[in-house]
């Protein structure tokens, strides 16, 4: 078992930032005045993928043994963890095969390709793209990059607590999107070890609450069912070592509606202007149903906008929505 000291010590020394960048932490200035806290949001979608995922795959990548590199990767993914992936690799000069899932939309599939993946379209869902990562793993001998489940993904996306510490040492919440958990289990267990005062707060869309479900069960179980509107953190179960340091590190965990997501969509926009993707928005959403339901006031609470490669045409359904939530 990975210990927290190893952990603080990999993100310490990440080489994350040879291909992600240190992304700003912007003020919210409008709903920091209407919630009475200073709220500031962590803008993951300037990284060069326009998502976090960026750092855990490249962190993992680059930590592979020149043996590993010389037989190339192989990742399945429809979303954000493809291209990081496809960038890390190229970045690197390894070869990469990203499998997705032939239902993927074909703006995921040509970023993929732009930034350097070799696309194999397989299955119709992302259960069968992950088997067929599987076995090309064991066939061909590509190491098998997984989108959360994993010491080194999970240190990658660490780093974002090492910036978030470094750019606000007066923090009081941070508020963390959960799908798989390598996000949450990077930062609570970076966060936890150097400032245990600080609360880390998951935040799962209410289809797919699978850090909820594993607490409840006290184990990683499967959800019957996922909604998809939040797709970057549709997960059916958590992972293994991401439930173990979420369930050690993280404060609590908090769960949202489509309608709050969509609501917190609008806030980010109305105060930079920035347009995120629903899963994107999620911890914002989270850290709103946090103050009111706490009453909180006075706190300096930091939300991770994780990504914001949102389907243009899926924004006309959160405009419609937002009002409710």
């Amino acid at each position: 078992m990975v210990s927290a000291a190893d952990y603080l010590r990999k993100v310490l020394l990440s080489p994350v930032y040879e291909a992600a960048r240190v992304t700003p932490l912007q003020s919210l200035k409008k709903l920091s005045e209407r919630l009475g806290n200073h709220v500031a949001l962590k803008r993951e979608d300037l990284q060069p993928v326009h998502s976090f995922k960026l750092r855990g795959a490249y962190h993992k990548i680059a930590t592979l043994s020149a043996e590993q590199k010389s037989h190339g990767v192989v990742a399945a993914s429809a979303g954000n963890h493809a291209q990081g992936v496809a960038l890390s690799a190229a970045k690197l000069g390894i070869k990469a095969i990203i499998v997705m899932p032939k239902t993927t939309p074909d703006i995921k599939i040509d970023a993929v390709r732009r930034l350097g993946g070799n696309v194999l379209l397989f299955g119709n869902s992302f259960d069968e793209a992950y088997a067929e990562s599987r076995r090309l793993s064991e066939t061909e001998g590509y190491t098998l990059i997984p989108p959360f489940d994993d010491v080194e993904v999970i240190a990658g996306q660490g780093t974002i607590g090492k910036e978030l510490l470094e750019q606000d040492t007066h923090l009081t919440h941070v508020f963390v999107p959960v799908g798989g958990g390598g996000l949450a289990a990077g930062v609570a267990v970076y966060i936890k070890q150097l400032l245990p005062d600080v609360k880390v707060i998951g935040v799962e869309a209410e289809g797919s609450a699978c850090l909820k479900a594993a607490m409840e069960a006290g184990e990683p179980v499967n959800l019957e069912r996922v909604s998809l509107f939040a797709d970057g953190v549709a997960v059916k179960r958590i992972g293994t070592e991401t439930f173990r340091l979420c369930n050690q590190y993280l404060d609590e965990v908090v769960t949202v509606s489509n309608d709050q997501i969509c609501a917190a969509l609008k806030d980010i926009f109305d105060d930079c202007r920035a347009i995120a993707e629903p899963s994107g928005a999620l911890s914002l959403a989270g850290l709103k149903a946090y103050s009111e339901r706490e009453q909180v006031k006075g706190g300096r609470m930091a939300a991770i906008l994780s990504g914001a490669n949102v389907n243009f045409h899926s924004l006309r359904y959160v405009s419609e929505r937002c009002e409710i939530g």
